[in-house]
């Protein structure tokens, strides 16, 4: 009897162990992160994405991304194959990163305000504001859904730079990845840059926003309470528009919108 329990032990033993094998799922390499892509007819198709980006050159997440379908992944291999996508194969795609979802969508944008700001001329200059100006189609991440969807835009550093244009073009990359631009789109209308003033404007129709601008509980829509002439008044404008904390316009006056007025 005992005989026959062991034999019947090591039977179950090795046919978990077989089955675990037969089972062995892909485990996923360093910056291979689950997710989708969003084909041009719309199709969703689940895998695996690498992000062509990261900290350093966010930017690169605008003009491609890396993916495998999970259909397409060999268990028995502890390297896949992946295909690289630009702007023209997809509508967008996301990936869950430190467990939370980016979702990058194609928008229509042209980043001119990037395109000219520099202190490079010459070759380094002219290449920055071509990098700009010719890449129109691009991924945006979205860092707000709604009624009013908001994407985080990253400006294109120039390709080149030589001599003493090396340290101003690395103090320029290190301004665009602390300050993207903020482009907005209402009910799926032309993107367009985010500040002070656009902000007010979309949101007026919201009575609930609307109340809490007048009364000047948006901490980052401070009115400016001086009466100014024409003139002073437009400047005043520019300067808030350009010192504005837009990532707080999004946080609290986009997301109130979104969630009062959909």
């Amino acid at each position: 009897m005992r005989k026959l329990l062991l034999i019947g032990l090591f039977s179950i033993v090795s046919f978990n162990a077989y089955a675990q094998e037969d089972n062995t799922e892909y485990e996923m390499r360093i910056g291979e992160k689950p997710g989708y892509i969003i084909d041009k007819s719309g199709k969703k198709i689940e895998g695996i994405v690498r992000l062509a980006g990261d900290e350093m050159n966010p930017w690169t997440n605008q003009k491609k991304v890396k993916f495998i379908a999970t259909s397409d992944v060999d268990n028995s291999k502890k390297k896949q194959k992946f295909k690289t996508y630009d702007v023209d194969d997809l509508k967008g795609y996301m990936a869950i990163d430190n467990n939370t979802e980016r979702v990058f969508e194609t928008i229509k944008y042209t980043n001119t305000k990037e395109a000219y700001n520099t202190q490079n001329g010459g070759l380094s200059g002219g290449l920055k504001a071509f990098n700009n100006l010719t890449k129109s189609n691009q991924f945006a991440e979205v860092v707000a859904d709604g009624k009013i969807k908001v994407y985080k835009v990253y400006g294109f550093p120039t390709t080149f730079s030589a001599g003493g244009q090396i340290a101003v073009a690395d103090e320029e990359n290190k301004r665009m990845r602390e300050n993207p631009a903020y482009v907005y789109s209402k009910k799926g209308g032309k993107p367009e840059e985010l500040n002070v003033a656009k902000a007010k404007i979309i949101t007026a129709d919201c009575p609930v926003v609307k109340a809490k601008v007048t009364k000047g509980e948006y901490g980052s829509l401070k009115n400016d309470t001086k009466k100014r002439s024409g003139l002073g008044k437009f400047i005043r404008n520019e300067i808030d528009n350009a010192m504005a904390d837009n990532l707080s316009i999004v946080n609290e006056v986009i997301y109130d919108y979104n969630e009062n007025c959909k």
